[in-house]
């Protein structure tokens, strides 16, 4: 059994989730605990700014979550959990909690991620569940690896996993869903069902978690309510509780009962020649064209002030330019959504899961500028 702990604790102890005292997951840097203590893990966000705030989630959220997720992903005490994610982040932390909730199997992927050694560890252990993200996905289906016999479910979270490449997952046996989630929600908001399994790979619409309510705002943004929403932030050294039932997200979505459409995140919305354009759709839209002769997460786009034309869309390489790829794309688009300029930096700034800190590049190729 892996000893995964926080503080000295291990996770899957009932020490753990009785101790009444703050703490932090992940590496602290220097972070002083909330005044006056708290039944709280406090877990570091960055979001795509790159602005660093702790995210305070109770003890008796993650457990419910944890719960919520267990019964939708039919997890029992014959199930394996299987980690392969930090427990910094709330998506690998949440995958202990739903072990020991159920009081079912563990098994922890240890050491740098290598596809083909995670695929012998999976085996091995017999894992049924597994959260991962889409570049581990990716990986897997590079190395022409295979699901092993007792795999279940594969929940993809951190991002988007295009149709096509899900799909091709799904015929290599890998169980992969759908979900989408934060921080703030101790993880899981909208995950696909597992009954999805029996149909061809769609990365969405999502069906909200029994535990959330939701609404959405004139502007398109996702509002939530639920007991496993965040009690507060630490920012700036100073702790801020968490005012009303509702938590209006920065994520803007398309509503159809209780299923949501991803649309990405408000702040990846500029205005270009007087027109609104989405970032991360850009990016996606250009990884369509070049997919083959770019790596998956080897691109990205940041928007920079331009006197004319309000924003202008710089395309980031990540160690080697592929210029032809920008010209294909470039005469599939309307003007507005062109790439005006490119550039390559050695390797991109990453958060722990590999996610880009879109801030931090952003600065770097104002710098080059």
């Amino acid at each position: 059994m892996s000893e995964t702990s926080v503080n000295g604790q291990t996770i899957r102890s009932t020490e753990f989730w009785e101790d009444a005292s703050c703490c932090v997951a992940g590496d602290a840097n220097g972070l002083a605990y909330i005044e006056g203590g708290g039944s709280y893990v406090l877990f570091q966000t960055s979001g795509s700014t790159g602005q660093a705030k702790w995210i305070a989630l109770r003890k008796e959220a993650l457990l419910l979550s944890a719960r919520a997720v267990n019964t939708w992903l039919d997890v029992d005490a014959g199930s394996v959990w299987g980690l392969a994610l930090p427990i910094g982040h709330v998506g690998g932390f949440g995958v202990v909690a739903r072990s020991y909730v159920a009081g079912c199997g563990f098994s922890e992927y240890e050491g740098k991620w290598d596809a083909v050694r995670f695929a012998e560890w999976m085996e091995s252990k017999a894992v049924t569940h597994v959260s991962l993200v889409p570049t581990q996905v990716h990986d897997l289906l590079a190395a022409g690896l295979k699901g092993g016999p007792s795999l279940r479910a594969v929940v993809v979270g951190g991002g988007r996993l295009a149709n096509k490449v899900g799909q091709v997952a799904r015929d290599a046996g890998w169980p992969v869903l759908a979900s989408f989630g934060m921080t703030e929600a101790c993880s899981q908001v909208a995950t696909q069902r597992m009954d999805s399994l029996d149909r061809l790979y769609a990365d969405c619409p999502l069906e909200l978690l029994p535990i959330w309510d939701l609404e959405q705002t004139e502007e398109g943004l996702l509002r939530l309510r639920g007991e496993t929403l965040f009690a507060g932030t630490v920012e700036g050294g100073k702790y801020h509780v968490r005012e009303g039932e509702w938590f209006t997200t920065s994520d803007r979505v398309a509503v159809s009962g209780r299923a949501i459409v991803p649309l990405g995140r408000a702040d990846t919305m500029v205005k270009v020649m007087g027109e609104l354009v989405d970032v991360e759709a850009v990016e996606r839209h250009f990884m369509e064209v070049a997919a083959g002769r770019v790596p998956e997460g080897g691109f990205a786009v940041v928007a920079l002030p331009d006197g004319r034309r309000e924003h202008e869309l710089v395309g980031v390489f990540e160690g080697e330019e592929v210029a032809i790829c920008v010209e294909d794309y470039n005469r599939q688009v309307p003007g507005v959504e062109r790439i005006e300029r490119w550039c390559v930096v050695a390797v991109f700034p990453r958060a722990e899961l590999g996610k880009i800190r879109k801030g931090e590049l952003r600065e770097e190729v104002i710098d080059r500028s």
